[in-house]
């Protein structure tokens, strides 16, 4: 997965609590097998009328939140089923990091293996975040190697991130890359267990 280090880029801001995993990719779109093309279906039921409209006022259908990379939030995103989907459609949309109070802790974690980051801020700093991303074309800066956010007002606010968590996600690492730093001793095991089977 790609490596996250300090990533600006437009937020948006999707001014709702409690935001689960079925609004997030909707329950039809599980039966794709792909881990990628899912950013189309990206809050699907929010973003669309039943004919395939786009909904004029919904935030990521306005022109100014057009290439938003980060997304602030209400507190508990992400809640509900646990979905791998659900990162999966926001990483394929294009957003590289989310910022609310809280979030559900499977979705935290599926979003850390696959390469989102997530900063929980104070309720206040979130409400004002949002307020300032709705007012005007607003840019952030998500900052893993100190882990701040920070704008081009002088906004500079820390955030907390699990120790191996914010390894993984500096150096691109996902499940598959964290086994692959075993590689070498995973082939003399196997090599030892081959012999150890062939001489019995």
């Amino acid at each position: 997965m790609q490596p996250f280090r300090i990533h600006t880029g437009v937020a948006a801001p999707l001014d709702r609590a409690n935001v689960d995993t079925d609004q997030i990719i909707p329950k039809q779109f599980l039966k794709r097998v792909e881990r990628t093309g899912f950013g189309k279906f990206l809050f699907f039921d929010w973003r669309y009328e039943p004919g395939g409209n786009a909904k004029p006022d919904f935030v990521l259908n306005r022109p100014q939140y057009g290439g938003a990379t980060v997304l602030i939030a209400g507190k508990n995103f992400g809640c509900g089923s646990s979905r791998e989907h659900a990162p999966w459609a926001l990483a394929d949309y294009g957003f590289r990091a989310i910022i609310a109070p809280s979030f559900a802790d499977i979705f935290a974690s599926n979003c850390a293996k696959n390469g989102i980051v997530l900063c929980a801020l104070e309720e206040t700093i979130v409400t004002k975040l949002i307020k300032r991303a709705t007012e005007t074309s607003y840019e952030l800066t998500v900052d893993l190697e100190n882990c701040e956010v920070r704008d081009e007002s002088g906004l500079h606010v820390d955030f907390k991130i699990d120790a191996f968590r914010r390894e993984c996600l500096l150096n691109g690492w996902d499940d598959i890359s964290l086994t692959l730093r075993h590689e070498d001793a995973i082939l003399v095991y196997e090599r030892l267990h081959r012999s150890a089977r062939t001489t019995a």
